[in-house]
């Protein structure tokens, strides 16, 4: 098993990778940033009793009527497609190392991946410039990072692009796990967010927060919401209004997207870093032109 640093103020975590050797860590930084530790696992244990609450208890009646206003968010009960649900607890283990932000406010890089079930995708796959991928993956920062998800089996979910945007499509209760791949030879904190709600401590992401240590070109599995240093709530594809942001927090505004925002290490440049030949050809075009010129 595999386990991944978290960036945090003035703490390391570590964080379970599954079905990897190695150790990850959680970033700490100044006094400045606030510690997340002691608040994961008080936050996250309120997740389970959340989910088995019935969908009576969850909302009123008044609730269940389709909104008045026009642009009013619709009940999460009345939204088709896919959210994240809080699923079986995981083994996880994380540890703390020291991380201070080159910019303590700002990062250098985001990005953002959206997912949906078949039928909410097919909905979507009108919009213009619509390309299927076979594996659907972000870059980050031009390509200094890449965000990917897998399923249960290991296996990276396909999709497409549509309007600019990237879409991963999943299954009702299908697992899944978050996974950042570094293409840098530095240290880089990552934050990452699924609907809205940090992966550390299930409250509203803020970039202000810390988060998970990526190694020099190193990768990062993430599989669940923390619910303390050794587990976390596996993610599960599942009803909106089954979501763990539906059922924390009452609303879910922000389900179908998983958030990243990349912070340099003080002492490294994100100007230095250049791509090796193999990236680049990666990305070569056959066909880039479409008739023959002269040299």
């Amino acid at each position: 098993m595999k386990s991944a640093h978290v960036l945090g103020a003035a703490m390391l975590l570590g964080l379970g990778l599954t079905g990897c050797g190695g150790s990850a860590e959680m970033a700490s930084g100044d006094a400045g940033y606030p510690q997340t530790g002691p608040d994961v696992a008080a936050e996250a244990t309120a997740g389970p009793e959340l989910a088995q609450q019935s969908p009576g208890a969850r909302a009123k009646d008044s609730d269940r009527e389709a909104p008045a206003s026009k642009g009013m968010e619709p009940p999460p009960e009345l939204r088709p497609g896919l959210g994240t649900e809080w699923g079986e607890t995981r083994s996880s283990v994380i540890t703390s190392s020291p991380f201070l932000r080159a910019d303590p406010n700002s990062p250098f890089a985001t990005a953002s991946l959206f997912y949906n079930d078949e039928h909410g995708a097919s909905a979507m796959a009108t919009s213009s410039g619509f390309k299927r991928v076979s594996h659907g993956s972000v870059d980050i920062g031009g390509g200094l990072a890449t965000l990917s998800l897998k399923d249960g089996q290991g296996k990276f979910l396909s999709g497409f692009e549509a309007g600019g945007k990237s879409f991963l499509i999943g299954e009702e209760g299908e697992r899944y796990s978050i996974v950042i791949d570094n293409h840098v030879p530095a240290r880089l904190e990552v934050i990452v967010s699924v609907d809205g709600l940090d992966v550390l401590d299930g409250k509203a992401a803020s970039t202000k927060k810390r988060g998970y240590i990526l190694e020099p070109h190193g990768s990062l599995e993430i599989d669940g919401f923390r619910q303390s240093m050794e587990t976390v709530a596996a993610f599960r594809f599942g009803a909106v209004e089954s979501s763990y942001a539906s059922q924390k927090h009452g609303e879910a505004r922000n389900v179908g997207v998983i958030g990243v925002a990349l912070f340099h290490e003080q002492g490294s440049s994100p100007k230095s870093w250049t791509f090796s030949d193999t990236n680049l050809r990666l990305k070569a075009d056959p066909f880039p032109g479409r008739f023959a010129t002269p040299p």
